[in-house]
């Protein structure tokens, strides 16, 4: 199948560079990477990853991290397993 389709798209810079680096290291160019994507996409008749909507609880879970509430830090493993041991 000859392959004359083109594909426009838009993408932060940093997000490009990085991903165009994790295809580099797994052997593939843009074009191989996305084609596999698209091939994926055609044979499952979907993402080939999950992909769901957060809930209103895990939303505000994701909010209170953000702003930094109720997080504690640990400075180890060990440290961390003390306190929930």
């Amino acid at each position: 199948m000859a392959k004359t389709g083109t594909i426009h798209v838009r993408v932060d810079p940093d997000l490009k560079r990085e991903a165009e680096e994790a295809f580099s290291a797994l052997g593939l160019s843009v074009s191989e990477a996305v084609t596999l994507f698209y091939e994926q996409v055609a044979m499952r008749g979907g993402l080939p990853f999950l992909s769901r909507v957060p809930n209103v609880t895990t939303l505000e879970a994701l909010r209170q991290i953000r702003a930094g509430e109720g997080v504690t830090e640990y400075a180890s493993l060990d440290e961390l397993m003390a306190e929930f041991g």
